[in-house]
């Protein structure tokens, strides 16, 4: 074939493509490096329990005893990871309109705080969700009232000496953090201010600061027994909104939060990249239990290449600019990360 009539083409650049010539190269010249220890594992251990039980919508993520408890958390610092956040689950019959069992030493939360603090010192950091929630027989996040038209709400001011309670327990019994993630204004001032006056100043707060009313916390209502009838809209944050959630990443640092948040990772990108450009202090991202199943689902089906897609996401939301990342896949995503 001749070639006399073509028109000549310039050389393209091939920078980019030289960059992407061989698995060393494109190690070296990655722009984002995630780590097993900046994973953290979120964890739930359930009264009454004497062996794990597998949560039949998060496939690979169970209710713990107290021993599988101790025997996971073994399972991720062997893996790389320095921090897991635990959430308590108890008995129905130990739930009350204000969730007085969340302070309660010998309650089923603060008895595996003892426990693993006991059994990991300082080598595995404990954190403690710091929400009623879970202990509430109403399922929200505070305690309920009635405004001035007769309508039920959550009272936000009544709640906060609550949190405090709680934050002030699960220092009592070993956490290195506590996580108040119940959307109340003024809540990390409040816990601030009593673990200080507590003398437990070196206990960090990690804020849930942008935490949205999302649909793909669905799993999580199984994995935790949620007692909630309704929705958390009214204090948790409109998926359509970005600016309101620096504000309120804002109000949290200067309430003194040493980590903030921004939960769901992977739809909440944007606002994520945004948190991380203006945040002083380190800033987390929660891949939640949504997320977590329809990954799990579609690996199981054969639809996607589970192991490709689980490290895709979670490097993703580093790249946006997470300092740590809590997921479900923390064990299995270490484990890999370290060959």
């Amino acid at each position: 074939m001749s070639h006399e009539n073509y028109i000549p083409v310039p050389a393209p650049d091939r920078r980019p493509r030289r960059l992407r010539s061989t698995p060393a190269m494109r190690e070296l010249v990655a722009e984002t490096a995630l780590r097993p220890a900046d994973l953290i594992l979120p964890m739930f251990i359930a009264d009454g329990l004497s062996e794990a039980r597998e949560i039949s919508s998060m496939p690979g993520v169970h209710q713990h005893s107290t021993d599988s408890l101790l025997r996971t958390a073994h399972e991720a610092l062997e893996a790389g990871i320095r921090c897991i956040d635990v959430f308590g689950v108890p008995r129905d019959e130990d739930k009350d309109a204000d969730g007085s069992e969340s302070w309660n030493p010998e309650g089923v939360l603060n008895k595996a705080l003892g426990a693993l603090r006991q059994e990991f010192g300082d080598d595995l950091l404990i954190m403690a969700d710091t929400c009623l929630d879970e202990f509430t027989d109403h399922g929200h996040c505070g305690v309920l009232s009635t405004d001035r038209f007769g309508n039920i709400i959550v009272d936000n001011d009544a709640t906060l000496p609550l949190y405090q309670k709680m934050a002030v327990a699960q220092a009592r019994a070993g956490a290195h953090i506590v996580s108040p993630s119940g959307k109340m204004d003024g809540e990390v001032l409040a816990i601030r201010d009593a673990l200080d006056a507590e003398g437990f100043q070196d206990v960090a707060i990690m804020a849930y600061s942008s935490k949205y009313a999302s649909a793909f916390f669905g799993p999580f209502r199984e994995a935790v027994g949620s007692s909630l009838q309704g929705d958390r809209r009214t204090y948790q944050q409109d998926p359509a909104n970005a600016r309101e959630s620096l504000m309120e990443v804002q109000l949290d640092i200067d309430e003194g939060a040493d980590f903030v948040m921004v939960k769901p990772a992977m739809p909440y990108l944007d606002v994520l990249a945004e948190v991380a450009k203006m945040s002083p202090v380190p800033v987390a991202a929660y891949q939640v239990s949504g997320e977590y199943a329809m990954l799990q689902a579609a690996g199981r089906n054969g639809w996607v290449d589970l192991d490709a897609v689980m490290m895709e996401s979670l490097i993703g939301i580093k790249r946006a600019g997470a300092d740590q990342i809590l997921t479900y896949f923390a064990i299995e995503a270490a484990r890999k990360l370290r060959g």
